[in-house]
């Protein structure tokens, strides 16, 4: 199973992925974490992602390209895998269906008074780095992590004002991933709305039926 996932920062994409890997045995690759590698094996791709991350640019779409279709030619994708971050632009899409066949596209789609709660709400240890939410994983200690007694802050990027512009940026540009999509009839839309179980449930469902 080829699998992407869509959605909004904070939409749940990473802790469902988790879900979809440990159920199917597939690689949840995700474009920030195969850049990190492949910057720290010094690729040849992966130095020039470096130079123009150094120098505060984007990376073009070509070494992006090159990057995800270097990953998905390791072993362990023989099966199938699910990417998240990946493809950002039309042209990362197109330039996708001439590596590998996608079998399915998931949405997952958040109510957006709900991510800015979620995202604007988020604390992270400055020290281990742990997660927090004012309101859905509050430590026992105001301020303060539970694991090891650093400081919580709110990351400048989950401030409100931040995480609205985020979001209009990332809807613009994602709306034209889902109706390419859409119009291929590889789009199916999940509301992470509830439990995390709850929306893996249906998550499974969608997969389960594509498999068939």
């Amino acid at each position: 199973m080829n699998l992407i996932l869509l959605g909004l920062p904070g939409a749940g994409k990473g802790t469902q992925a988790k879900k979809i890997t440990d159920k199917y045995e597939i690689p949840h690759i995700a474009t920030g974490d195969i850049f990190r590698q492949a910057i720290k094996d010094k690729t040849p791709l992966g130095k020039k992602a470096k130079e123009y991350i150094d120098a505060g640019e984007l990376v073009p779409d070509e070494v992006t390209i090159g990057i995800v279709k270097d990953r998905l030619e390791d072993d362990d994708c023989n099966n199938g895998f699910i990417l998240d971050g990946f493809p950002r632009t039309l042209a990362q899409a197109k330039a996708l269906s001439n590596i590998e066949k996608i079998e399915l596209v998931l949405y997952i789609k958040v109510d957006e008074n709900e991510l800015i709660d979620r995202l604007s709400g988020r604390r992270i240890c400055e020290n281990c780095g742990a997660s927090y939410h004012i309101k859905y994983n509050i430590p026992e200690k105001e301020g303060i992590c539970d694991k090891c007694g650093g400081k919580l802050i709110q990351r400048s990027d989950d401030k409100e004002e931040t995480v609205k512009n985020r979001i209009r940026v990332n809807k613009r540009q994602m709306q034209k991933l889902i109706d390419y999509y859409q119009e291929k009839g590889l789009l199916k839309t999940v509301l992470s709305k509830g439990d995390i179980n709850e929306v893996f449930l249906n998550v499974k469902k969608i997969i389960e039926e594509n498999l068939r």
